[in-house]
């Protein structure tokens, strides 16, 4: 057994990030997911940039685990196929946009209608009510709408900024997977599957509530512009580099004042409570990074450490690799990728005792695993043959292979 959901088979139809890293999730976790894709071209993300083998570095990242098929959904036949996986399968994804899905044949009815219990999961950008549902989206689009980049700016005064990596996207992804693991649970417990739907637009919002919108928690309550808590973020310049440090605590707070050799600052009113600090947050941090540029990262470092200051290097992404903490905890791996060749890739982060995750395969060529999956349904060598022929599957993997 590898991983808590060995045994669960999951149809992904999804594309780009958000669905097929949340597919891979949950085939980290041990499910089958058998990865459905259009013949000849296969997911957009497979002609990315930063090519191996024919894939793109991302294609790897968010694909392992998988087995790939290639399917033209827009014949009978296709869709003949997609249903016969359905009803072998315990899930299943799309995230077409709403009302595509169902002219193509494979939305909830369709599937409900052969596979009546599955969990059928649709991801889009707003969901299926409104009057952007039928919007196209992009991770920039969700970022702006929901008041992310306004976030990241620090203050409505300010130009909105993007958070530099996909975040609604990965976030969406990381939603999606939790919640069919809950329905895969209440499915265990009642015997019912159901229809779960995410939004992108939801997900993030979701996010923010946690800690980014307290001042739109009261209703009735008049809202001014936001401002910036502190001109200063907690990245800091010392002598030959970045690092952060970060105190909440009075306890935190002593330990900072030794560390840094400023026990005056004990007696400064500005900063003699929390909510001092807080609202004095300029002034404190200005002094605090005047101070630090005077010695290295590293010296800092082993004084901040010694008082029990919670700090860390502002580190690049080369120098992740390398860090004692990644390399102790074993977090960055590599394998062999059967077409790719040696890989490096960040392990499951959920560390199962029992059912431990694992990397059993790479990303899938496209349409791989096409005749062995169609043979695990029952279709014939002849009925394989015959499908490759009127192109209703795809033969590239077969016709690479030579």
């Amino acid at each position: 057994m590898s991983g808590p959901l060995t045994g669960i088979r999951i149809v992904d139809m999804t594309t780009m990030l958000s669905g097929p890293w949340a597919a891979m999730i949950l085939a980290d976790q041990g499910a089958d997911v058998i990865k459905v894709e259009v013949p000849n071209s296969g997911d957009h993300v497979r002609s990315l940039g930063n090519q191996r083998a024919g894939m793109s570095a991302m294609f790897l990242n968010i694909n392992r685990n998988k087995r790939s098929v290639t399917v033209d959904v827009k014949t009978e036949m296709g869709r003949d196929i997609v249903r016969d996986l359905a009803k072998s399968a315990d899930v299943f994804m799309q995230n077409f946009r709403p009302g595509v899905v169902d002219r193509l044949g494979v939305g909830e009815a369709d599937i409900r209608a052969v596979a009546p219990e599955i969990v059928y999961a649709s991801i889009s950008g707003f969901g299926d009510v409104g009057p952007w549902v039928g919007k196209p989206v992009y991770d920039p689009i969700i970022q702006a709408v929901s008041g992310l980049t306004t976030v990241q700016a620090g203050s409505d005064l300010e130009r909105p900024r993007l958070i530099r990596t996909v975040l609604p996207d990965k976030l969406a992804a990381v939603t999606v997977a939790q919640s069919i693991s809950a329905a895969l649970v209440s499915k265990l417990s009642t015997g019912k599957g159901q229809h779960l739907r995410i939004s992108m637009l939801d997900a993030i919002l979701y996010f923010l509530w946690a800690s980014d919108m307290g001042a739109q928690t009261y209703p009735g309550k008049t809202m001014s512009n936001q401002e910036a808590a502190s001109f200063i973020d907690l990245i800091y310049e010392t002598k030959d580099g970045h690092m952060t440090v970060a105190v909440m605590s009075n306890k935190e707070w002593i330990g900072l004042t030794k560390a840094l050799d400023q026990p005056q600052w004990l007696d400064d009113e500005r900063f003699a409570t929390p909510g001092a600090r807080d609202k004095h947050v300029n002034e404190r941090l200005v002094l605090t990074q005047e101070i630090l540029k005077s010695r290295t990262t590293a010296e800092w470092m082993a004084r901040l450490e010694a008082h029990d200051v919670p700090c860390a290097p502002a580190l690049t992404r080369n120098e992740v690799l390398t860090h004692p903490q990644v390399v102790a905890a074993g977090t960055i791996v590599e394998f062999e990728h059967h077409a790719a060749g040696r890989l490096r890739q960040a392990r499951p982060p959920a560390q199962f005792d029992r059912t431990p995750s694992s990397i059993r395969r790479g990303a899938p060529l496209l349409g791989e695993h096409t005749d062995e999956v169609l043979e695990e349904l029952g279709y014939s060598e002849s009925m394989r043959r015959e499908l490759r022929t009127a192109r209703i599957t795809g033969s590239e993997y077969l016709c690479n292979k030579g």
